[in-house]
């Protein structure tokens, strides 16, 4: 069972301190300025409740609509379009300077797939021990892996050292 929790922006009914208000009805039609008792007299006489939409115009606009059922739709809605929208995951991709060409090849097949699924890929070579003092070698690893994926994807972070770490980071064209 889904529940969604109404909670009130505009102000409805008793809440309006207007004391004129233009008046548009359920259907959409002006109804023209009137005082605010009467408009609400008018709406709770159809059952509904009378909503402040305009507050900030020279003659505040109020509709006649039912309140909860305008919520909840508005509540679907954003429940909805949360739904449909993907959150980008940036996957990490880890060598070593001194890479293999078949585990370079598998590396690069892997972070192609991540890629079309739509991720951003970081790929991170970590330096160990001497490996450090030939930082340059992580360097030309990681424009390899730009240069090989650069048809379909662009390089969002360029190569970067980061204490024992180099990083780059690839995004889907």
């Amino acid at each position: 069972m889904e529940v969604f929790y109404i909670k009130q922006e505009l102000p409805i009914n008793g809440q309006i301190k207007q004391s004129i208000v233009q008046v548009i009805s359920e259907d959409g039609e002006k109804l023209g300025k009137m005082n605010t008792g009467e408009a609400i007299d008018l709406a709770s006489n159809k059952g509904l409740d009378l909503v402040l939409v305009s507050p900030n115009s020279e003659v505040p606009v109020c509709k006649i609509m039912n309140y909860g059922k305008y919520k909840f739709e508005q509540a679907k809605r954003e429940k909805e379009s949360r739904k449909n929208q993907k959150a980008v995951e940036i996957k990490e991709v880890r060598v070593t300077p001194n890479i293999g060409d078949h585990d370079f090849e598998f590396k690069c097949k892997n972070a192609r797939g991540f890629l079309e699924s739509g991720n951003k890929v970081k790929f991170t070579v970590r330096f160990r021990g001497r490996e450090l003092n030939n930082v340059k070698a992580g360097e030309v690893i990681l424009n390899k892996f730009a240069e090989e994926l650069e048809e379909i994807s662009v390089i969002e972070k360029k190569p970067k050292l980061e204490g024992k770490t180099m990083f780059l980071i690839l995004a889907k064209k």
